[in-house]
Parts: C-alpha cells; structure tokens; sequence
C-alpha cells in the first residue's frame, strides 16, 4: 500500500477531523437557536458551542483507544494531550477572550477613534468543552466501527 492510499486508509484520522467538521458546523445552529440570526461565518471562528477542539481531540483519542486498545501508553498519551488542549480551551484562552474584552473597552473609552479591536471569542466555556468532548468519540467510534476508513467509503461508492 502506498503511502498515500494509507492516509486514506487511517480511520481514527478521517473520523475525529470529521467529528470537527461537524462541531463547526453545529455552530451555526446553535448560534440560530441562541440568537436567531444565522451565521454561516461562525464556522470559521474559534470559540463557541461546541468546542471543535474537544470533538477534535477526543475523537481522535477515543479511536486510538479502540484500535490500540486502551491499556496501550499511545491512549495514555493522547488522554494526557486531550486533557491539556480542553483546558486550554476553557481556561487559558477563555481568559486571553475576557482580556482582550476588557482591552476593547478600555481602548474605546480612551480613545473614541481607537482602531484596537481585538478579538473576543477565542475560549469555551466549561460546559461547551464538554459537548464537543461528547460529539467526538459520538461521531468516531461508530464511524470506525460502521463504516471505517475514507479508503473503505470509497471502495463501497465505486463498487
């Protein structure tokens, strides 16, 4: 198998960034529900329910898991990297967001002409880490476990 046809044959890979994909997306129907306006620019922006970086991360552990086995140090080692991207997430750049809020404001009131506008929405809350913490083994595992591989979705379509 070549190198190429075996990235496309790396199940825990296609399905976790998937599992992403589809976090972004949910974006925007949560922001629908949240506000009734839709936004499909949301899909671009970081922060936000659910947090595409937990489905991201835990999808790809959860597969790891599964395929390894989960007494296997690689799932000891990306439960350890899931660990610190979520609190990242709901800590470290939650507050780099509060922070570059209070900054906004403090430059407006300042200076009415003030260009500084940086950018607010970078963290999660606690509570949308943990739904994009669910979303990702919920869209991996059974996508591993059904269907597996990109490389098998296209033998199927072809065949």
């Amino acid at each position: 198998m070549s190198e190429f046809s075996a990235f496309f044959d790396n199940s825990v890979l296609f399905w976790s960034l998937l599992s992403c994909l589809l976090a972004q997306f949910f974006k925007i129907l949560f922001n629908f529900f949240s506000t009734g306006k839709i936004r499909f620019g949301i899909m671009f922006e970081t922060g936000g329910m659910p947090s595409s970086h937990s489905a991201l991360i835990t999808g790809a552990t959860s597969g790891i898991g599964f395929q390894m086995g989960f007494n296997n140090p690689v799932f000891a080692l990306a439960i350890a990297i899931s660990l610190i991207v979520m609190y990242d997430a709901s800590g470290v750049r939650k507050s780099a967001g509060i922070q570059a809020a209070e900054i906004n404001k403090l430059s407006k009131k300042l200076d009415t002409k003030s260009q500084v506008d940086l950018k607010e929405t970078l963290g999660h809350t606690k509570f949308e880490v943990f739904v994009g913490s669910l979303l990702g083994p919920l869209i991996t595992l059974p996508g591993i476990v059904f269907i597996g591989s990109p490389l098998n979705i296209f033998n199927l379509i072809i065949n």
